[in-house]
């Protein structure tokens, strides 16, 4: 497939496994309409590919900035690896015409696009650890992405935890978050908080920090895992 050895040669990147990068851009609706190819799609390739990127995104954040709270570092790390981010360097990569779809799906080009191309690139991410190894994933993470890291968190206008959160409860589930405060411990000079994110009466998540803000922002962080919105 030309557009997929295009990709490799913008990447710089030769796989071993050709079947493992084809498989990282095949998309369930694909093997729907077409069972007879035998293929596989991508969504255990993306499953990696997310623990991989989230380790590389996390180290990355904690060795640069050393002085800032886990908060502060769950933030920059939502920013990172959200849709709309991975998505944004997917198409800067030529992924879009990699992509193997149903004719249904190749013909949106919104929302739900977004989501495919950045589970892709979680998908590509996965390939290349199996492939390559950890330190080829990383030098795909660092060049592709971190090397934004900076500009992008210098902007400050990053979407929280919370705010996706509520954004995708409200587009996904109708339903807007309630915060509660579950537990307070130590006293008034030094408390720490746990605090659990409802959708309607189910509990989602729990959350720790030195202040409710705090708090709220890991609860968010870990409903969006729970979710598997992030």
């Amino acid at each position: 497939m030309e557009q997929i050895k295009a990709f490799e040669a913008k990447t710089g990147i030769s796989f071993e496994n050709q079947a493992l990068l084809r498989q990282a851009f095949t998309h369930r609706s694909y093997i729907n309409e077409n069972r007879s190819l035998k293929l596989e799609h991508n969504e255990r390739l993306e499953f990696l590919g997310d623990a991989v990127l989230e380790l590389i995104v996390t180290d990355f954040l904690y060795r640069n900035y050393p002085n800032n709270p886990e908060g502060d570092l769950t933030t920059y790390r939502s920013a990172l690896v959200n849709a709309v981010t991975l998505s944004e360097v997917a198409s800067g990569l030529g992924m879009n015409d990699c992509m193997l779809l149903s004719k249904g799906e190749s013909k949106d080009t919104g929302r739900a696009r977004q989501y495919i191309l950045a589970n892709a690139i979680e998908a590509v991410i996965g390939a290349i650890y199996l492939d390559k190894g950890y330190d080829a994933a990383k030098v795909f993470i660092d060049k592709n992405l971190l090397n934004f890291a900076e500009k992008l968190i210098a902007r400050g206008n990053l979407t929280d935890s919370k705010s996706l959160f509520q954004e995708k409860s409200q587009e996904l589930e109708g339903v807007t978050p309630v915060y509660r405060t579950v537990k307070e411990n130590g006293p008034d000079h030094d408390k720490f908080f746990t605090v659990g994110v409802y959708l309607n009466k189910d509990q989602v998540a729990l959350g720790e920090g030195k202040s409710k803000q705090e708090a709220e922002q890991n609860a968010a962080y870990r409903a969006l895992e729970a979710k598997s919105w992030i």
